[in-house]
């Protein structure tokens, strides 16, 4: 019996079988960390208020700023203001089928986005929307975190 690459008490078979379980878990771990690109596009659609109903779970600082300062862009105000969470959420979903396909850079991408809109939120004292963005981008972390533990060492 060959015992390389096989841990204490476990057959080549078992060792195989562990490894491919754990590879299935780390996939399954990154699909439902990319599921949150869609929950973060639905918050952000009832928080910019693109549906019906406008529910205060978490707004997007960028939109927030233009809502507070972008006055003076005059006729450009209400296309911003409609242009800028549609362009958010084509952004956010298109990251999510990316994520769901197992790229990581669409983890990274959503990360960078996400702490470059929290930056906006810090001087509007939103803790709420702040701590929104926390979570997302902690479970994109954690996607991303998945799907490079699946990568081949080199």
């Amino acid at each position: 019996m060959q015992t390389l690459n096989v841990c204490a008490g476990q057959s080549e078979a078992e060792y195989v079988e562990a490894q491919e379980q754990q590879r299935a878990d780390l996939l399954a771990e990154s699909k439902q960390a990319a599921n949150f690109f869609f929950v973060a596009a639905g918050v952000a659609a009832l928080g910019t208020g693109l549906l019906p109903l406008r529910l205060g779970l978490g707004s997007l600082g960028i939109f927030d700023m233009v809502l507070l300062y972008g006055g003076s862009l005059g006729a450009l105000y209400g296309v911003m203001l409609l242009v800028l969470p549609c362009l958010w959420l084509l952004v956010l979903i298109g990251l999510g089928f990316a994520g769901r396909a197992g790229q990581r850079w669409a983890f990274l991408a959503g990360i960078a986005l996400y702490a470059l809109d929290m930056m906006a939120l810090v001087p509007l004292f939103s803790m709420w929307a702040f701590g929104v963005h926390a979570f997302f981008v902690y479970q994109w972390w954690q996607g991303q975190r998945a799907l490079k533990e699946l990568e081949p060492e080199a």
